[in-house]
């Protein structure tokens, strides 16, 4: 009866769960292995390194050519992939795991502007409701004093500053991997992005280099291997799904980190915190969801 059940949900949707799975047991392998003392910048670069490996022999186990066809889009898409990882790692390692996945959710506010501005697409009335909510989302989970009389402590500035360039980059992203995965195998895509992520993060890390113990290198390698599962479920999804309606089930990483924060770091979400993310979901899945 299992099985029934699981072959009644579409392939797209069980990649995208695969997907957001994934990612969340990243992030909590990023977190646990920046308690070390791990710089980010390591870690992006152990990750790439991982992630270059599994994706080179996928490719080669497909025999194709590594360089792709489309290097130009293929180059942008490793580059702005690469750009937002940091900063996403870098607000999972200072904030709770919920409120930096909910503020990365952002992205269908800065997806719905890149559009207007470069691809001149008029704003739909989904997508205003959409900004409306998320941007009042934002503010309740960053300023909640502003909606109540008790003294309430606010989220980190940069973490979330980092957090919201982190959601513009992975919005970017999406862009190119959907224009990408029309023309490109899956694998191609997928190993463009450690073959940036790699070089850039080593030059960035510089002489800021820890050397981590047994159990930190497991967690780095993890870090990898999430990573790559989270980026093949992605990809999948994009092929077999317009991107709109794949993205919708990708949401469900909020609440496998809710759970995963609660059970590894003893995190528990605040209210203003609930209300916001509510908000914020409820937007994108407005967008997503919305039928003329």
């Amino acid at each position: 009866m299992m099985f029934s059940f699981i072959d009644a949900v579409p392939l797209s949707v069980r990649y995208m769960l695969f997907s957001a799975f994934g990612f969340a047991l990243m992030a909590v392998c990023v977190k646990a292995v920046s308690g070390m003392g791990i710089p980010v910048l390591e870690i992006v670069a152990a990750r790439a390194l991982v992630s270059l490996a599994i994706s080179y022999l996928d490719v080669k186990r497909k025999r194709l050519s590594v360089w792709g066809t489309h290097r130009m889009l293929l180059l942008a898409r490793g580059v702005s992939g690469t750009l937002a990882l940091i900063c996403v790692y870098y607000s999972v390692t200072t904030l709770p795991l919920a409120e930096a996945t909910i503020l990365q959710y952002l992205n269908p506010l800065f997806t719905a502007l890149l559009a207007l501005l470069f691809l001149s697409e008029k704003i739909q009335r989904s997508t205003l409701i959409c900004i409306v909510l998320s941007l009042l989302g934002l503010v309740v989970m960053v300023k909640p004093d502003l909606f109540t009389t008790l003294q309430l402590p606010d989220l980190p500035l940069w973490s979330v500053v980092a957090a919201l360039a982190g959601a513009f980059g992975s919005a970017v992203a999406y862009v190119f991997v959907r224009q990408l995965s029309q023309k490109e195998d899956s694998s191609v895509i997928i190993f463009y992005f450690p073959l940036i992520a790699l070089p850039l993060s080593v030059v960035l890390l510089g002489d800021d280099f820890v050397m981590p113990d047994a159990y930190g290198v497991l967690l780095l390698v993890l870090v990898g291997v999430f990573t790559q599962i989270g980026q093949v479920g992605l990809t999948k999804a994009m092929q077999y799904e317009k991107a709109g309606k794949a993205m919708a089930y990708a949401y469900v990483q909020v609440i496998f980190s809710v759970m995963l924060g609660w059970v590894f770091f003893s995190e528990i979400p605040g209210i203003w915190t609930l209300v916001g993310g509510s908000l914020i979901m409820a937007g994108a899945l407005i967008n997503v969801l919305w039928k003329r």
